[in-house]
């Protein structure tokens, strides 16, 4: 089950954006002479505003603006304090914009579409030639520094009380069912500092979108785009529609930075009319992808059907993540969108119908998705499974496997292996997680975080800065929200009916980069599974164990 985005507060996220900004040269300055008594200023005041937040919050569980942004403001402090290391700074999308264009700045690798529009807003000056390297933010210092970068550095765990007595006792709670697999470790130095059943392959749920994120950002780079075109037959007047597997292709007019079908449209009827064309037979190539489109678990709300040609993910309604509605035939709905935009510029269409775009079709006009990594980021976020399909099958493509299910399981398993990553008691047979006879193991999880902080592989980042922020984004934006481990715990969730997993990275009360895995079997109430899950990473995040 995704959980649905909280949209009300995009406004809210817009307005805290816009502060942070402007506060924080300041609280660089200020943290490095305070920053420990900001440190436990920080700690004092996060359940003080839990608390408060609690009792004169609107109902739903949904806070007010104001308490919103005072609340990640206080955080603000903490983080420039170098406490809660790993949740700043902040742009519109939540995501950390200092780190992601350090991680562009060392390393630009891989990709055949890299669209230099936006190279400059990334600090690359045009025709590739790196830019002054962005400055690291102070919030992200510990964080940075555990990637090799610089403005301070992450303390591997000490020698101190064990993890085993403190974190043992909670995993045994009868919430958490009837077969688990545990795993942390410190990211500097990759000594696992804790472990129960972390061998053990179990259903993943969700926290296989890591693996995913993991494979294809190997496979591809984090430049990568993928692209969809309008191609012209000679001699016949056949415009086919050609799918390049980009799942953020949207046909609504606020595309804000995902490829648009209306533009597409737009530029091809521009091309048209220079070649003197108003009417043309319209068509739709879907031929990228191999095999069924349809997910074993069948019709779904989760996921739309698997197509190298969709708009919107096929949804019925108007909302970009979670649960909805899909219509029957993505790739159909898309061209006929396409069809009626071109209709607004004179150019008469007949009714779609599938196709295949010959090598002699003269390419009229293309959009191109965000770069690769912001589309992980995106999908980890939200946790979108039409995203991790058509990464799964993309990394498929990039590896010479069959684009279909089976052929992106073999090239997830291949790239994460090929990685030296852990793979015994693993088992692929999605991107997504939906499919329940998918096991991995919490060894696997953390090796994989673990993996996308190294210093060596800048262009794994986004696996870290797209997961979800405790309290703040995506698919954690409602959960930690009357604890202290808001703003310092950043995760991946999985939920399937019987499972429910967490695996990501958690600063605890000394400073430390930990990676975590959490995966429970045979569990009956999911709140009371996810709470309990929710309560373990708190602990950690509290403990400073060593």
């Amino acid at each position: 089950m995704v959980v649905p985005e909280l949209r009300g507060w995009r406004a809210a996220e817009e307005r805290l954006a816009r502060l942070t900004r402007s506060l924080r040269p300041r609280l660089a300055r200020v943290a490095r002479s305070t920053g420990p008594v900001l440190a436990g200023a920080a700690r004092t005041a996060r359940p003080w505003i839990a608390r408060f937040a609690q009792a004169t919050g609107p109902r739903q569980g949904r806070p007010r603006t104001w308490w919103y942004t005072a609340g990640a403001t206080t955080a603000g402090l903490a983080l420039a304090a170098g406490v809660v290391t790993a949740a700043g700074p902040w742009d519109s999308t939540g995501q950390r914009t200092a780190e992601r264009d350090r991680a562009v700045a060392l390393e630009r690798a891989g990709g055949a579409d890299h669209g230099r529009g936006s190279d400059m807003s990334r600090g690359v000056r045009p025709g590739g030639a790196a830019a002054d390297s962005p400055r690291a933010a102070p919030s992200a210092a510990a964080v940075l520094a555990a990637l090799g970068g610089t403005g301070g550095a992450v303390r591997p765990a000490a020698e101190g009380p064990a993890l085993a007595p403190v974190l043992g006792p909670l995993l045994e709670n009868p919430a958490l069912g009837t077969g688990r697999s545990a795993a942390v470790v410190d990211i500097t130095t990759g000594r696992q500092l804790y472990g129960q059943g972390a061998g053990n392959g179990l259903t993943p749920a969700s926290t296989t979108k890591i693996a995913t994120a993991v494979a294809a950002l190997s496979a591809l780079g984090p430049d990568h785009r993928l692209t969809t075109r309008a191609a012209l037959e000679p001699d016949t007047g056949e415009l086919v529609l050609v799918g390049g597997g980009d799942p953020t292709l949207t046909a609504r007019k606020d595309a804000k930075g995902a490829a648009s079908l209306r533009a597409l449209a737009d530029a091809t009827a521009k091309a048209l009319a220079g070649r003197g064309v108003h009417q043309v037979t319209l068509s739709y190539d879907t031929t990228l992808y191999a095999g069924a489109d349809l997910h074993p678990i069948g019709v779904n709300e989760n996921l739309a059907r698997v197509s190298a040609l969709m708009a919107d993910e096929g949804r019925t309604d108007d909302s970009a993540s979670g649960p909805a509605d899909r219509v029957a035939d993505p790739a159909a709905e898309a061209a006929r969108a396409f069809g009626r935009f071109l209709g607004e510029h004179g150019v008469r269409t007949t009714a779609p119908g599938p196709s295949k775009a010959t090598g002699r079709a003269r390419t009229l006009a293309t959009v191109s998705s965000p770069p690769l990594s912001d589309v992980v980021e995106r999908m980890l976020t939200n946790s979108d499974n039409d995203i991790a399909e058509a990464l799964a099958r993309q990394t498929a493509r990039a590896s010479g496997q069959r684009a279909d299910f089976a052929g992106g399981a073999r090239a997830v398993a291949a790239r994460l292996k090929a990685l030296g990553l852990p793979l015994a008691g693993t088992a692929f047979h999605d991107g997504s997680g939906l499919d329940r006879a998918d096991r991995l193991t919490a060894n696997l999880l953390t090796a994989l975080l673990r993996t996308a902080a190294d210093p060596a592989r800048p262009g794994l980042r986004p696996v870290l800065t797209g997961l979800p922020v405790a309290g703040f984004t995506g698919t954690l934006a409602d959960r930690y929200t009357g604890d202290g481990a808001a703003g310092i715990v950043r995760a991946k969730t999985g939920t399937l009916t019987g499972v429910n997993t967490l695996a990501g990275t958690a600063v605890d009360r000394d400073g430390r980069l930990l990676a975590f895995a959490f995966l429970a079997e045979g569990t009956t109430d999911p709140q009371a599974a996810q709470a309990a899950l929710d309560h373990v990473a708190t602990t950690l995040a509290a403990c400073g164990c060593g």
